[in-house]
């Protein structure tokens, strides 16, 4: 693992950008990050399928998860 720029974002099922949880330089190894169900404006999101966007230098992943309330 090397130090990097990181970007987590969450999309909603349509594609819109929900919010940026982490953007710019991280340290090697394992780090947590939390969603506070809340998009950019800090308003609360509803329970529903959401996809999360991970970039990692040449890594990039998309997973579904879903929120629960």
């Amino acid at each position: 693992p090397e130090d990097g720029l990181v970007n987590i974002t969450i999309y909603d099922m349509m594609g819109r950008q929900i919010s940026t949880l982490v953007s710019g330089q991280q340290t090697a190894g394992y780090n947590i990050v939390q969603w506070n169900a809340t998009n950019t404006f800090g308003e609360a999101v509803s329970a529903g399928l959401y996809l999360y966007t991970i970039h990692a230098g040449e890594f990039t992943q998309t997973r579904k998860m879903v929120l629960l309330k």
